[in-house]
């Protein structure tokens, strides 16, 4: 994937990890200066999500999440030692009051 900063350099290489901050983890990577005619080769590099400006994702890559989302239920992880919320209705121990009195 090649990945732009807001200073114009580009960094291309194999994603590793990316996490909800968009920092990334790229492998094998080719950075190329923001004027073009620099490259360095790189064995690995993390990007701060801050300083990203855009990226560019290769379309297999996308179908694959489509597939990956299509087969897989989504299931939001619980926090450690959350508790599970009580059920609507009447506090326990309790009867509703019948509709219409008061």
């Amino acid at each position: 994937m090649l990945v732009e900063l807001k200073n114009g350099e580009t960094y291309n290489g194999h994603l590793v990890n990316c996490d909800n901050w968009m920092n990334i983890h790229l492998r094998d990577v080719i950075c190329t200066s923001r004027d073009g005619d620099r490259f360095w080769r790189m064995p690995e590099c993390f990007i701060r999500g801050s300083v990203v400006k855009y990226l560019r994702i290769p379309d297999e890559v996308i179908e694959m999440v489509k597939e990956e989302a299509a087969v897989k239920p989504r299931v939001r992880p619980q926090a450690p030692g959350a508790r599970k919320r009580a059920p609507a209705g009447p506090p326990a121990g309790k009867k509703p009051k019948p509709a219409g009195k008061k």
